[in-house]
């Protein structure tokens, strides 16, 4: 056995809260790490010792290995937890936490590498029979490759990028026109070769299995969920064990995933992730080698605590056997995004927030009222848990806990969740017909919520003024920061005055319509983002609908597209720039302005 006495999480937000409870409850001490703007986020206050990563953004923080190894061994850190997100699927990571001594709280760093990349997942599963899309197991090198494989399988496909996440790097091939799109933002032989090609599954549910296997040589399949409500790649709804599945699925899913797990000889806790078809097809997606954001749904239905799993598989300890799922859960992310703008990230600050209370519900909390939420980092706030006896009971209980909740300061899509719980279709009336397309080409084209107003955007933690001092405690010199004025002021300095409510409804229906304005032509970013990658240059001959630009924000990705057909004229970016909501980013010179001129 492996002691572990102190464990550094590597993250922020709710997961990291997450981590530091569990690992109180076992008797283990905890190293939080902040970003300047998370300095008094709740996770530095419940650890028992919460150093600075010196820096606001995340390459400069969560992102720099060096910085947070350094951390480890400076505060005798002797096990490594790092989350979701970030560094949690970075194999040179996790070898260099090894190479020092200190344990790693998940697979092993050549299980990541064989399971993290989806070519390399896509030949594991192929070794151990277990179906993937049918696609090709090789990078793209030459568009007669894909070419060749429409002509055998059809339109549409999906070109992916192999280390792609969270809905990020899918691109969507229905025709030529889209493949010739493709082949223009993606010139750049490494870039291109990033890519994988597969059929793209139209109609499928999103199923998986949270797994776990530890060093003895135990697997488990601790319950399956359902995460087919999603946008955009991303998901929204989540819920255990899986629903509806039918005859045989479930034996299937179980047997696939053991057979992953002991191929890569995983030790850990992980996610399988598959399609289903409605006429009972299988597929292989791949695996997430951590835990994922959508894990204490199978908490629920089960009684095991995951991250009390993974800290006793890092010990060697054998895993706790899960008993048969009880009842069923639902989890909603609250997000800073917004309803009325097709749920695009934004930033505010938590006002007079209510969260819904009483039997059933569970809350999983980053932040707090009156903290700022910023584009830094991703959009998550919270996520809402409900558990009933069964499906029906839990969207009972969670169509109370979203009446319940309340929030000024930032939209969130609990709205958007409020309709989808009392969807027939969501609550299975005349059969289940939810799929990973439902929610964009079914549910929201005969839902608008135009009329919801998103809040200004605030000021971030990060703007509020502060000063450093030298200060000397039990005869070790540090640093001390705090907000400008505390020392001097005879009581600790409010809040910075919240604008009237009703002002600030003002200002956002402003802050709201900004972007969309301007002349004729121009295209604005809707958000505070980086730029992505651009699709054509000064000069270039665009027409209606092309695609001109990619921001992404919190880790959601908007296309720009041209308003009209024309000449891209006033583009004043470059990719990697960060652009602030409302930015020109260029602008088509339509064929009456050049004769005019």
């Amino acid at each position: 056995m492996r002691t572990i006495n102190r464990i550094l999480v590597a993250n922020r937000g709710e997961i990291a809260l997450r981590v530091i409870r569990t690992a109180k409850d076992m008797g283990i001490s905890t190293v939080a790490v902040y970003a300047d703007q998370d300095m008094t986020a709740p996770h530095t206050r419940e650890a028992d010792l919460a150093l600075a990563l010196d820096g606001d953004d995340a390459a400069s923080t969560y992102l720099s290995a060096d910085k947070l190894l350094q951390i480890a061994v400076e505060s005798g850190a002797d096990a490594i937890h790092p989350g979701y997100g970030f560094l949690s699927e970075n194999p040179e990571f996790a070898r260099a936490i090894e190479n020092t001594g200190i344990a790693w709280i998940g697979p092993a760093p050549g299980v990541i590498e064989a399971l993290g990349d989806k070519i390399s997942a896509r030949r594991v599963a192929q070794a151990c029979g277990v179906d993937p899309v049918p696609g090709l197991s090789e990078p793209v090198t030459a568009r007669a490759e894909v070419e060749a494989f429409i002509a055998e399988h059809g339109y549409p496909v999906v070109l992916k990028r192999a280390d792609g996440g969270g809905g990020r790097g899918i691109t969507v091939v229905r025709s030529g026109a889209d493949l010739d799109l493709f082949f223009a933002r993606h010139t750049d032989p490494a870039d291109l070769s990033a890519h994988f090609v597969e059929r793209f599954v139209e109609v499928a549910r999103h199923v998986e299995t949270q797994s776990a296997r530890d060093s003895h040589g135990n697997f488990h399949v601790i319950s399956t969920r359902d995460c087919s409500v999603q946008r955009r790649n991303q998901k929204l709804v989540e819920e255990a064990p899986a629903p509806f599945l039918p005859d045989g699925a479930h034996e299937r899913l179980v047997e696939w995933s053991r057979a992953l797990f002991e191929h890569v000889g995983y030790v850990g806790v992980g996610t399988c992730e598959f399609l289903l078809e409605p006429d009972g097809s299988i597929w292989f997606l791949e695996v997430n080698p951590r835990l994922q954001v959508e894990h204490p749904v199978s908490e629920e239905v089960t009684g095991i605590d995951l991250v009390r799993e993974q800290i006793r598989v890092a010990q060697g300890l054998t895993l706790t056997p899960p008993p048969p799922p009880r009842g069923h859960s639902f989890e909603f992310r609250v997000t800073s995004e917004d309803p009325a703008a097709d749920l695009t990230p934004s930033a505010g600050r938590l006002d007079e927030v209510h969260w819904p209370l009483g039997p059933g519900i569970r809350l999983e909390l980053g932040i707090e009222a009156g903290d700022a939420v910023q584009t830094a980092f991703d959009s998550m706030i919270a996520k809402i848990i409900v558990t009933g006896s069964d499906r029906e009971h839990a969207l009972a209980r969670a169509r109370r806990a979203l009446a319940e909740f309340s929030v000024h300061g930032v939209p969130t899509p609990v709205p958007v969740y409020r309709d989808i719980i009392n969807d027939p279709d969501f609550c299975g009336v005349g059969g289940f017909t939810v799929s990973t397309r439902w929610f964009e080409t079914v549910f929201a084209p005969q839902h608008d919520y135009s009329h919801l107003s998103g809040p200004a955007e605030a000021e971030g933690t990060r703007d509020l003024p502060r000063q450093t001092y030298v200060i000397e405690l039990d005869g070790r010199r540090m640093t001390l920061t705090l907000p400008e004025g505390m020392f001097s002021a005879p009581s600790p300095a409010p809040r910075p005055p919240q604008p009237l409510r009703s002002h600030r409804r003002a200002a956002a229906q402003s802050a709201h319509a900004a972007p969309a304005q301007g002349n004729p032509g121009d295209i604005v970013s809707p958000m505070q983002a980086i730029v992505v990658s651009l699709a054509v240059s000064n000069g270039d001959r665009v027409e209606e609908g092309q695609l001109v630009a990619v921001l992404e924000a919190m880790k959601m990705e908007k296309p720009l597209l041209a308003p009209r057909s024309g000449v891209v004229t006033g583009l004043g970016v470059s990719q990697g720039d960060t652009v602030g909501a409302g930015a020109l980013v260029c602008h088509i010179e339509a064929a009456a302005e050049q004769e005019d001129q």
